[in-house]
């Protein structure tokens, strides 16, 4: 790796939490995000292209190639969840248009030209459907080995699904894709297995308003940032500060969903937490297992099934997170992010 950079190429479906994760690499000086590659989830791919490409010009970043991928998934319909993440991705947050260009390069393309160009250098870190880096393995089946390692957002091992009972959103877009994946990366040493982060440790990373309140403290960002659950729904903030302004709109809404689901008023930061591990996996507490996908259930079809004492007979493919300090992850968050809004303004 170059110096103490982490070299990484993101792939998201943005998303509310998606734009924390990468506003949260953006705002950490050993990330080197070398690409951002889209794909179709929580909103359709073209819309996470704009809000990945609008994300960047609110924060003054020019240069990272945003490249536009899978826009439905291997075999199965697209289904999005605009009523999670709100009409544009990224709940009451309203960005500007921007003025950069999505790539004319695929996602896929990108991939495959990325790992190559840097081989056993780049962090892979997925926080939506897999189905871009499935495409890509399609084309360059060598593509496990040359990445240093992945880093997923996805699956519910041993914990009840968020989109079916047994499934989590990521995988359930494209099961088929998660398949593909974790079969091709089997072939690696226990060392560079993927990261997976699945639900039984990422709902315990509950943002709550006072984590908000807190970062735009470091921000600087006046008047004081509170979020109030008996606030009218869609209250947008006043910040002075751009980009506390728009992510706390944004968390908004993501509280205000969670709330509905009796979840209580706060939100579920999956993908950021998949950044910070991206960048140190000491943050995390792991355990090999090997791990395959549902693709025939009739009540299962998505789920991820982890086998723990290798009954199948298989050798791991994944090092999933078991625990983690959540308290530690959102110290992280408020320091970094709230530094980098009050350095862009």
């Amino acid at each position: 790796m170059t110096g103490t950079q982490i070299p990484l190429i993101l792939d998201v479906d943005t998303g509310i939490d998606d734009s924390l994760a990468l506003l949260y690499l953006l705002a950490s000086p050993e990330a080197e995000i070398t690409a951002i590659t889209c794909t179709a989830g929580n909103v359709p791919a073209r819309q996470v292209a704009l809000n990945n490409l609008a994300w960047l010009e609110l924060c003054g970043v020019n240069g990272i190639e945003v490249a536009l991928g899978a826009e439905v998934p291997v075999i199965q319909p697209l289904m999005t969840t605009e009523e999670t993440h709100g009409p544009q991705g990224i709940g009451h947050a309203v960005l500007p248009t921007p003025n950069q260009q999505i790539s004319e390069r695929h996602a896929t393309e990108v991939w495959i030209d990325v790992v190559r160009s840097r081989p056993g250098e780049v962090m892979g870190l997925v926080t939506g459907p897999l189905t871009n880096l499935a495409l890509a393995l399609k084309i360059c089946p060598e593509l496990p080995h040359l990445l240093n390692r992945l880093v997923i957002m996805g699956g519910a091992v041993n914990y009840p699904g968020n989109t079916t009972p047994t499934t989590e959103w990521n995988i359930a877009v494209d099961p088929d894709a998660a398949k593909i994946v974790f079969d091709a990366f089997s072939v690696l040493p226990a060392d560079r297995l993927p990261i997976v982060c699945a639900l039984d440790v990422t709902e315990r990373i509950e943002m709550r308003p006072e984590h908000i309140a807190a970062l735009a403290d470091v921000a600087g960002s006046s008047p004081s940032e509170r979020i109030d659950p008996t606030d009218a729904l869609g209250t947008r903030s006043q910040a002075s500060n751009a980009v506390v302004r728009h992510l706390s709109d944004a968390v908004r809404f993501y509280m205000e969903f969670h709330r509905e689901q009796d979840q209580g008023f706060l939100a579920h930061m999956h993908d950021p937490f998949a950044a910070a591990i991206a960048l140190d996996p000491e943050l995390a507490t792991m355990r090999l297992a090997t791990v395959d996908v549902e693709l025939a259930g009739t009540l299962t079809r998505g789920q991820t099934v982890a086998d723990w004492r290798g009954m199948w007979g298989r050798d791991s493919n994944a090092a999933i997170v078991v625990d983690t300090d959540p308290a530690e992850f959102f110290r992280r968050v408020i320091d970094r992010v709230g530094r980098f809004a009050r350095e862009v303004g």
